[in-house]
């Protein structure tokens, strides 16, 4: 995947988990919410592998 496809699907999954644990904690449903957590957690690993492939490519760039 490239760089922006990445960090897009990273806050989209970031905003996704959040609001699953938004619902799981006003529905007292754990499981809900642990799965919100999971994809939120996802989201943040695709965005920080979209900012490092930036970072690469950006030092690429300058040699």
């Amino acid at each position: 995947m490239g760089e922006l496809k990445d960090r897009v699907e990273g806050a989209a999954n970031e905003a996704i988990g959040k609001a699953k644990r938004a619902i799981g904690d006003a529905t007292d449903r754990p499981d809900i919410r642990a799965e919100g957590d999971a994809q939120e957690a996802r989201g943040d690993v695709q965005s920080a592998i979209g900012r490092a492939k930036g970072g690469v490519k950006n030092a690429v760039d300058r040699i």
